[in-house]
Parts: structure tokens; sequence; C-alpha cells
């Protein structure tokens, strides 16, 4: 039998070692489950939820889970409740868990993944956490940048990108300037970066566009297509004005102006907001669901509010 590799597919130059491949094909598929996952916020949770179930069960080296057991899971299940994680928490953490030997399955290091059959603690409600705003706080929140200065434009055009798009914090901070020039069908659109790297494009609100138009017209980068849309209006460590605004940033903002405003909260309650408000005013909950970027539907349930309105109690429908 010829042990060569056919001319078409050989390699013309090699950029591994012998040693270096052999240690790459070493790699324990615990370590390479974990290094496959791209996305940073996912690692360091499931990193976190891992560790803590390493420190559990006395896990020092990757082969050790091979021996695990749906006895340990439960154990683990039952001091994570003690310790007083809510059951949302305690859902996620097994989750990840779950995903690894999920893995460990597709590469045959495991028989069977000792997560399966595991009784999760019930949801709460069907509602997220995250509180949604009232119309009169949403139009309030998007008037507090009263100024006439460039952080105060570069604000309300952050507020009102949040509010009438919906965006996840970091969407918001790898948008570019020419990210909210498309034009689909004749209708502006903004070009959105989401989870797992799906692009999605978003009908860019008629006031939306007017503030960024108007934002960058005062800060004067928008001829800089492939630059950062949102950016500092100073920066006290690097001095450099032509990076994109943080995460923490964006958090930080809503922060302030809502703590003015009489209702602190974080970004994550406008992406609940306009979600909800979409929902409140007939938008199909499929639609909703693409326009948030959500992979499952029921992620997207969590963010309609619609049943704790009070107005739609039946406390006031009675009448005598």
């Amino acid at each position: 039998m010829n042990d060569q590799l056919p001319a078409e597919i050989a390699p013309t130059g090699r950029l591994l070692t012998a040693a270096e491949f052999q240690q790459l094909a070493d790699v324990p598929p615990e370590v390479e489950w974990f290094q496959n996952i791209s996305n940073r916020h996912t690692r360091r949770a499931y990193e976190n939820a891992v560790k803590d179930f390493m420190t559990f069960a006395g896990i020092l080296r990757p082969e050790e889970f091979r021996v695990v057991t749906r006895a340990h899971i439960i154990a683990w299940r039952d001091d994570l409740v003690r310790r007083g994680l809510g059951g949302s928490t305690i859902r996620h953490r097994l989750a990840s868990v779950a995903s690894l030997f999920e893995y460990l399955c597709e590469r045959n290091a495991v028989t069977h993944n000792p997560v399966k059959g595991v009784e999760r603690p019930k949801t709460e409600s069907g509602e997220g956490k995250t509180p949604a705003l009232g119309d009169h706080q949403a139009r309030k929140l998007l008037e507090a940048p009263e100024a006439d200065t460039l952080k105060s434009k570069r604000d309300r055009a952050i507020l009102s990108t949040l509010l009438f798009h919906a965006l996840r914090r970091e969407e918001l901070c790898k948008l570019k300037v020419k990210d909210a020039q498309h034009a689909r069908k004749g209708v502006p659109h903004l070009k959105v970066s989401g989870k797992g790297g799906k692009t999605r494009y978003l009908p860019l609100h008629p006031g939306t566009q007017g503030l960024i138009h108007e934002y960058l017209e005062a800060a004067g980068h928008g001829t800089d297509e492939n630059g950062a849309l949102f950016r500092p209006v100073k920066n006290n460590t690097t001095g450099q004005l032509d990076n994109a605004i943080t995460p923490d940033g964006i958090y930080k903002l809503v922060r302030i102006y809502s703590a003015q405003l009489g209702f602190e909260i974080g970004a994550h309650a406008l992406r609940a907001t306009a979600a909800t408000n979409a929902l409140d005013h007939e938008a199909d909950i499929a639609k909703v669901q693409e326009w948030l970027g959500h992979a499952n539907i029921a992620t997207t349930r969590i963010y309609d509010h619609r049943r704790t309105r009070p107005e739609d109690s039946p406390t006031f429908k009675v009448s005598y």
C-alpha cells in the first residue's frame, strides 16, 4: 500500500514540526472543547461553571471527567441549591457541564452524558428579570442628554439606537460608520454583527438616523467608513479618540442618565423595553425573535412583559 499522499493534496510547505503536530494531537478533548468556544463571554461563563464543578468533585486533571457519574452531578446540583444560587444560575451551570460532556460523547471519550436526566430547578416564571421601562420613562430617557455638546449628541444617538433597535451593548460597540449607511430596497438599514458571528440588517428608525447624522457632523468622523461609529469624547488613559466606546462605557452611560431620572437601570433593560414595546404594538413575535437575533423563540418570550402590565389586570375590568 502506498503511504504517500497524492500529489494534488500533498503539502507544499510545513508550518508545524513533527513534535508540534503530535503535541496538538495529544490535546485532551476536555481542553479542546473549551478552546473551541470563540465568544469570550461564553468562555468565561462556561469556565466559571466547569471550575465550580471541578472544585466540588475534586477533579484535578482533564481525564478525570471520564469517570464522572450522574450521582456526582446530582450531588453538585444539590450543593448549588444549598449555597442559595438561583434556579436560572443552577440551570446554566448544569447546561455548561452538559455541553462539555456532549462534546466528550462526540469524541468517544465517554459513553454517555451524566448530566442527562438530572432534574433541573424549575423556572421561576416565563419572564426575564430584566425590567422594561414604561413608555413615559423611555421618552424621558431619550430626552435626558439636554446640552448642545458633542457628548450629549452622541449620547442621544446611542440611547435612540438602543431603544429603537434593541441592540446588545457589544453589538452597539461593534458598529462602524458604514454600518449605519446601508440601504436595502431604498430603506436605510443598520448592519449589526451579533452573537456567533451572525449578521442581521435592521431598518434604521428615522429619528435615530437623524441623531446619528447630527452626532457624526459634530464629531467629524462621518467619512471614516471603516472606523467606529460611537467613540469616546475624551480618553484620559491613552488620549486616543478613534477607538469604539466600550460596553462598560455604555453601561455607565445608561446608569447615569436613568439614575438622574429616578429609575436606575442597566443597558440591557433598554433591549427588554424595545422588545416589550414592539410586542405591545402587535409586532409578530417571530419577527421580534429575528430582530433581537435570538436563535430560539423561547428566549424571545422572556422579553415579553405584557402580562405584567397593571392596566391589563382584571382589577380594572371590574365595574359596579
